[in-house]
Formats: structure tokens, C-alpha cells, sequence
């Protein structure tokens, strides 16, 4: 059933045409937003993709292909968003890509890509959706950094320092806007079964031969004590509820949803 707490509004929700971004913009759309999809994938599938949800769930859906690596395109998705529905009100950072090694031997262009991506790509949306936000005096920026954004991990350099960063920058956002009815806030979640999880674990299961279903219980149980995955339908939830009014006083936050990964 929709709800129609967010209609009128917009939500653009970066990395969105799988796994978390796609829960995200589910649940958004779910409370009545027009929702800007942007990611990479089979063309065909990703218009299904938008089309669909724009009929399941009576709103306006558009798609932009913006790299989101490259300022030039961040640039062109956010007018487009200006362009097809008046702006974005509701900004989901949640583009990220991994790579796993060992700091002496971790590709410098991995690194500059996952710092571009993770981190540097919710400069370059926020700077450029806070304008719109500030003028209508209501707004919600909502980074998805990740447990790694609180704790480290081996072989995951880059990762955590563009998610810690991620979370710096939510809590310089949520100071810059805190007189305003804009807020910006992070959520951390731990282990989700998403199209990157699932490749660990497919590697998991390759180096250790061992079945997919005892490679996803390894993998959780070093980190998750709860032995479950968090999944994008509850992450989605919370990102409704920071944007309810409930939300106003919810402020450069770093929530994490990790199954008391961080507890430890």
C-alpha cells in the first residue's frame, strides 16, 4: 500500500539499479516520491526497472547514467533532476564500489576510483542539491557509508577511509544546515546481500570449496553477530523514517544497522 508522506517530493538515490540503492528508492517511492533511478546495468532492464515501479507504486520515475566518478556528469543528473521535476529533496549518496588488498599492493587507480565514487561523488550531489533544499527550507541528505565508516577492516584501505570520510562529511553537512529543515545523516550498515557481498562470497566459497550457503555463514560470522544479513527493504525503512518528521531533530547521525557488528 502507498503512503503519501513524500508526495509532491523527489528522491534521487545514486547506485540505485540493484541491491541497497534499489531498496531505497523502493521504499521511497513507496511513501509517494518521484524517484530519479542512476547506476549501470542492461539498458533494457533498468527502463523494466523504473517503468515498473513507476506503475506499482503511482509515481513519476526517471533514469540518468551519470558515472559517477566524473563531476561533469554529476553535474548533468543533478540538472536533469531540476529539469524533469522541479529538483531533489530527498538525496540518497549510496554509489560505491570495492576492492580488497593489502596496502603495499593496492592499484592506485582502485584507490582514486573508490575515493571518487564512495566519497567525493556526495560532495559534488550535496553541494549541488543543498541550494534547491535551503531555498524550500525542507530537505534530507542521506549518506550510505557502512559499518566500515565506524571500524576497520584488513585489505579494505580505501573502502574505510572514503566511509569514515563519508561520515565526517554527513556531520559537517547536518552543522552547515542545522538552523534549516534540511538534514543530512549517515547509515552504517554491516553485511547486506547485495551484487558486492554476494562476489565475496562467491570468492569465499571458490578459495575454501566449501557451498555458497557455508561461505555466507563464515563471512558473518567473523563480523555479524546476529548471523543474519541486514537486508535493503530494512534499510529502506529507516531511511523513511529519517525522512518523517520523526526524522527533523535526527541530525549528523551515523546510524549503524550492522546485526551488532560495531557493539563489539
Amino acid at each position: 500500500m502507498k503512503s503519501s508522506m513524500l508526495s509532491g517530493k523527489t528522491a534521487l538515490v545514486t547506485g540505485s539499479t540493484s541491491g541497497i540503492g534499489l531498496g531505497m528508492a523502493r521504499s521511497l517511492a513507496q511513501e509517494g516520491a518521484n524517484i530519479v533511478f542512476n547506476g549501470f546495468g542492461d539498458a533494457q532492464h533498468i527502463e523494466k526497472l523504473h517503468t515498473d515501479l513507476a506503475r506499482e507504486f503511482g509515481v513519476q520515475t526517471a533514469y540518468h547514467n551519470a558515472d559517477m566518478s566524473k563531476p561533469a556528469e554529476i553535474e548533468a543528473m543533478m540538472q536533469f533532476a531540476t529539469d524533469k521535476f522541479g529538483g531533489v529533496d530527498v538525496l540518497v549518496n549510496n554509489a560505491g564500489i570495492q576492492h580488497v588488498a593489502n596496502i603495499e599492493d593496492f592499484p592506485a587507480e582502485k584507490w582514486d576510483a573508490i575515493i571518487a565514487i564512495n566519497l567525493t561523488s556526495a560532495f559534488h550531489t550535496s553541494r549541488l542539491a543543498l541550494p534547491g533544499m535551503k531555498q524550500k527550507n525542507w530537505g534530507r541528505i542521506i549518506n550510505l557509508a557502512s559499518v566500515h565508516g565506524l571500524v576497520g577492516s584488513a585489505q579494505k584501505s580505501a573502502y574505510v577511509a572514503a566511509k569514515h570520510g563519508l561520515v565526517g562529511f554527513t556531520k559537517v553537512t547536518a552543522l552547515e544546515t542545522a538552523g534549516t529543515g534540511v538534514t543530512c545523516n549517515a547509515i552504517c550498515p554491516g553485511w547486506v546481500l547485495t551484487p558486492l557481498v554476494q562476489k565475496q562470497v562467491d570468492d569465499r566459497a571458490a578459495k575454501d570449496g566449501i557451498s555458497m550457503e557455508q561461505a555466507k555463514k563464515a563471512l558473518l560470522s567473523e563480523k555479524q553477530p546476529s548471523g543474519e544479513f541486514v537486508t535493503p527493504e530494512e534499510l529502506g525503512a529507516l531511511a523513511v523514517f529519517l525522512c518523517s518528521s520523526a526524522g527533523n531533530q535526527v541530525r549528523g547521525v551515523a546510524w549503524n544497522m550492522d546485526g551488532g557488528w560495531a557493539a563489539q
